[in-house]
């Protein structure tokens, strides 16, 4: 089976009445684990980025915390699964602002872990790739937004 475009589903949406629409997001959201997680965003967290960011940030907490230590191998996979989730997470809330306040807060975190990033090349280069993402995304930013990142990043950087 073929997905249809966006245009023909919003085309089609359009005729649907509210109790069909309903029964639609719930079907949408029983089907998938991400489909879930962004009708919970839209419905419960979209109002209140501030309090999204710090919750995604307390469970990025929770995640580093748990990484296994034993070899750069088991970091780098943690790792990566926090960005993962993390990218996840900024797709939800299509925020410039979010995506770079929270990747930045995931540089903080990756730049301060222990055992030191620096001696992992692949690990290095993780962090370095989402500086410079950091960089282009904060270009779209407001420019009194763009000098608080600016701080941060170069804090982060030093």
């Amino acid at each position: 089976m073929k997905a249809a475009s966006i245009k023909t589903l919003k085309d089609e949406l359009k005729h649907k009445n509210s109790a069909e629409l309903l029964e639609v997001c719930l079907k949408l959201a029983r089907f998938k684990k991400e489909n879930k997680e962004l009708l919970t965003y839209l419905l419960f967290e979209a109002h209140d980025e501030d309090r999204y960011i710090e919750a995604i940030k307390e469970e990025m907490d929770v995640m580093f915390s748990e990484i296994n230590t034993k070899s750069f191998f088991y970091i780098r996979k943690s790792v990566r699964k926090i960005l993962t989730t993390i990218k996840k997470y900024i797709r939800y809330s299509k925020k410039k602002s979010t995506e770079v306040e929270l990747l930045l807060y995931f540089c903080m975190k990756l730049k301060n872990f222990k055992p030191s990033i620096k001696k992992s090349p692949r690990i290095q280069n993780v962090f370095d790739t989402q500086i410079r993402m950091i960089k282009k995304t904060m270009q779209s930013l407001h420019e009194d937004l763009q000098y608080d990142y600016n701080l941060l990043l170069e804090e982060i950087e030093n």
